[in-house]
């Protein structure tokens, strides 16, 4: 149950640290409780004045509320630390997930980086509000308690001694099932969330083809199997819980049974005996607190070990870094020199011997068919893919092996096919990547995206939930958030899109072209479409065709040679390329 990848979590130790002090004074405070709450209990059976037990009773509560303020201390210190650590770990997923890029997270599974990130995030918090301190005061409260057990009726002490262990078993079998189980229903969730995600992606494909209903039937398969795995979780969780509290119960039936007996003939006194029976429920009680929470942090540990694995996934990265490189300007130059990269040994798919010179504020357009290399060139410009090659890069006349740095990256906006909304208002998605921006900067950034009249006709405005599980918002307003998240960040002067129209219909697709032109200006624009009416907006044009770079220059040049960009305009006859 506890993750050894816990002790990774930055402050855990310090937190260990201080919840162990805590267990043993709140160990000591039950004890004392016990001790103070029969010795009254003795005194008004040996029927002395009710002055005799006023100052036990005193210590009763002193000891009670003791007990009470450290619990409440430990629940503080141990939520505050779960919301840092999982603030923490959630900026480290994001921050990992640009790193890596779009190619890796699709291969990864853009639905189970969703998935973490939304649903895992959660799991982890409470994962951490509860294992750190439960595992902890199982491991230090009860043998204080047995300590002082064994100093006042030794054999009471022998028998929790030996039911300890029993019970530890029993859960130990339960448990491992319980893990088995649980890993199976989380890989379920995971294949359900990829594979929801991937068919509402392809939907309007699917249904254009008349495969929506084969699909359908897909996707009930897969959430029939994680229905399946959830109630074989479920079973298991009630079986052990059960067994936990059955067990115990019987412990401390067995202590009292035999402490009743030894009463009446007379071996044991009443002190000891009321001490003993009073402290064994707090004796069990950790152990049923862990086992009762360790359903409820599997999911924690299993989302925690899927998060660690995405963060430790092997990040492009650059051998040689960027020291000159502060921003982006009119005078700012970009070079790439014979820059190649393939996804697979086995096969050419990538791109290959590709050169060109970018200077200052360009709208570069990268056309070509589907396979030709578009994305690729795209993710190598964003330093989300690894060139084969040293020195394909030069930045201001700097030689670099790689754009994958954190100079070049901090630079760059970037707005894909099918920008990602999460739950929350939409003030909050447009200030994803500049959390702390003010109200007014949020509303003029929404302004010059186009989205006033979007915003006006909600009852709550910029305040209206949107994403999982709130209001749905149409292709053409994510695309306008995305762009306002853009403006919003004024300090990125390089954007990057991949094929951003590509779902919309055509109306949507010139009302935001007039929204987004305006944005371009003052930017590096670097935008791969097949939809070649943007060309006519672009300064420059970059052909590819298998990977290869086949032609590039102005477009009104490369529209007065029969070369392959004036094939590509002839061949989409049914779009107007003076749109």
């Amino acid at each position: 149950m506890f993750n050894k990848k816990l002790m990774t979590i930055p402050g855990i130790k310090k937190l260990i640290i201080k919840i162990s002090i805590l267990a043993v004074i709140q160990a000591l405070s039950i004890i004392a409780e016990a001790w103070f709450l029969s010795r009254a209990l003795v005194n008004a059976w040996m029927l002395k004045k009710v002055t005799a037990s006023i100052y036990p009773m005193l210590f009763f509560f002193i000891a009670f509320i003791i007990r009470y303020l450290i619990t409440r201390i430990e629940n503080q210190i141990t939520d505050n630390f779960s919301d840092k650590a999982s603030n923490d770990l959630k900026r480290a997923l994001l921050e990992k997930t640009f790193e890596l890029g779009p190619q890796s997270v699709a291969k990864l599974g853009s639905g189970q980086i969703i998935t973490i990130a939304l649903e895992g995030i959660d799991q982890i918090k409470n994962y951490l509000n509860l294992i750190i301190l439960k595992t902890l005061n199982l491991a230090i409260i009860p043998w204080i308690i047995l300590v002082a057990v064994f100093f006042v009726n030794a054999l009471s002490g022998l028998v929790l001694l030996l039911v300890f262990p029993i019970i530890i078993y029993f859960m130990i079998i339960l448990g491992i099932a319980a893990r088995k189980k649980s890993d199976q229903q989380y890989l379920n969730f995971s294949k359900m969330s990829n594979n929801f995600i991937n068919t509402l992606r392809g939907l309007k494909t699917l249904k254009l083809f008349g495969l929506s209903k084969i699909y359908g039937k897909n996707i009930f398969r897969v959430s029939e199997n994680y229905r399946k795995s959830t109630m074989e979780v479920l079973k298991i969780a009630l079986l052990s819980t059960f067994t936990l509290d059955f067990m115990t119960t019987i412990s401390i039936a067995i202590v009292a049974v035999i402490l009743g007996v030894r009463l009446i003939n007379g071996s044991v006194l009443l002190f000891p005996a009321l001490f003993a029976l009073i402290t064994a429920p707090d004796y069990f009680l950790p152990l049923r607190d862990y086992g009762n929470d360790y359903h409820a942090t599997l999911d924690g540990k299993n989302a925690l070990d899927h998060l660690t694995s995405i963060l430790n996934t092997t990040s492009p990265a650059a051998q040689k870094q960027l020291n000159n490189f502060n921003s982006w300007n009119q005078q700012s130059t970009l070079k790439a020199d014979h820059l190649s990269f393939k996804y697979d040994k086995e096969n050419n798919q990538g791109v290959k011997d590709v050169s060109f010179n970018l200077t200052g504020n360009l709208k570069v357009g990268i056309v070509g068919q589907s396979g030709s290399g578009k994305s690729t060139m795209l993710n190598l410009l964003g330093g989300w893919l690894q060139p084969e090659d040293k020195d394909n890069f030069k930045i201001n006349g700097e030689k670099t092996d790689s754009l994958a740095q954190f100079a070049w990256q901090k630079h760059l906006s970037y707005i894909p096919q099918n920008p990602y909304l999460f739950s929350g208002t939409i003030a909050e998605n447009i200030a994803f990547y500049t959390p702390n921006a003010s109200k007014d900067d949020i509303k003029k950034a929404a302004e010059s995206a186009g989205l006033s009249e979007f915003i006006n006709s909600l009852k709550d405005g910029l305040d209206t939930i949107i994403g999982r599980g709130g209001r749905g918002v149409s292709g053409g307003q994510a695309q306008r958030i995305a762009l306002a998240r853009v403006l919003l960040d004024d300090k990125r002067e390089i954007i990057l899109l991949d094929e951003p129209t590509a779902h919309l219909d055509i109306e949507t697709e010139y009302e935001l072209k007039q929204t987004m032109l305006p944005i371009f200006k003052n930017h590096l624009v670097i935008f791969a479409t097949h939809r070649l009416h943007w060309m006519n907006e672009m300064d420059y044009i970059l052909v590819m065709e298998n990977g290869k770079l086949v032609e590039q220059g102005k477009p009104k040049d490369l529209l007065k040679q029969s070369g392959k960009y004036r094939q590509l305009v002839d061949e989409i006859g049914g779009e107007n390329n003076n749109a």
